[in-house]
């Protein structure tokens, strides 16, 4: 149940995507993201899936991988897409029943929202599939590195990202766990109404928080015992360096950027000449 869900975890490899700075893949999913809100019109979310499609073709990352990233998110999808249905009421009417209407500008507003929740998504799993927690917790200590000078907790924050991140996997696995043996057991998660179900998982949550806090208990004794006391005269095994992939990444990505950049403002043009490429716009 589980055990499909992608975020958080890393996917080793050997590849182009592997080997490129930490701090440059986050810098470059901030501008994917970035990308991806200012996209319109169905054809630039076409643009931005080839792009992609061409980043997990390079990461030999398993497609199927990267599509687990959305079951997690299954739920928001369906209800960002009905909110959208009924509740925006431009363009003409396609179906009506009783107080409900579905439009043609509701049909494509969820279309492009469901769009751009998955295409995020899957490229924020991106970022985790091929970075090691141990490399983003670098990364995100040395970009955030200038605000040590109002001596903000860097490195502090940095690691209990890392930890969070590294405990998700295994906290879903233990649940996985959890659930199997409560159902040998003859414990019922499927049947009866959304309430029922809900209740049923409550005994689930009693040995996943004890769990949880045994790990945090066992974590902490062994940072202790390795006499951990913060960034204070802390060194680094691996540094970070930027090499020629981060310089051609940051590159492709720029590029891929400034068209999108470009598309916006010439969409009004575009969309008159060809309108089937901006479908929705």
């Amino acid at each position: 149940m589980f055990r499909d869900v992608a975020f958080g975890q890393y996917y080793p490899g050997d590849s182009f995507l592997h080997k490129m700075d930490a701090r440059v893949k986050m810098v470059l999913s901030l501008v994917y993201l970035i990308c991806i809100f200012f996209i319109q019109s169905f054809f630039g979310f076409g643009v931005i899936f080839f792009l992609l499609a061409l980043i997990v073709a390079v990461s030999k990352v398993p497609v199927r991988s990267v599509l687990k990233s959305i079951k997690p998110i299954l739920i928001l999808l369906i209800f960002t897409t009905l909110l959208n249905l009924f509740f925006n009421l431009e363009g003409e009417t396609l179906v009506q029943w009783w107080i409900f209407r579905i439009t043609t500008g509701g049909l494509i507003f969820s279309a492009k929202m469901i769009l751009r929740l998955v295409l995020l998504v899957m490229g924020m799993s991106m970022l985790t599939l091929t970075t090691t927690p141990v490399d983003l917790t670098a990364a995100i200590e040395s970009l955030l590195k200038p605000l040590n000078v109002v001596h903000f907790p860097v490195h502090e924050l940095a690691f209990i990202m890392s930890i969070a991140l590294r405990l998700i996997p295994s906290i879903m696995e233990e649940t996985d766990r959890i659930i199997r043996a409560q159902k040998a057991r003859g414990a019922d998660f499927e049947s009866g109404n959304i309430f029922k179900r809900a209740k049923a998982f409550i005994p689930i949550l009693i040995p996943m928080f004890i769990g949880a806090f045994k790990r945090a208990e066992e974590l902490a004794v062994a940072m202790d015992a390795r006499c951990y006391k913060g960034a204070k005269g802390r060194t680094k095994m691996k540094i970070l360096k930027c090499g020629w992939r981060d310089a051609v990444g940051a590159v492709v990505l720029v590029l891929f950027f400034a068209a999108v950049i470009t598309l916006n403002y010439l969409e009004p043009a575009l969309s008159a000449s060809l309108p089937w490429m901006f479908f929705g716009a």
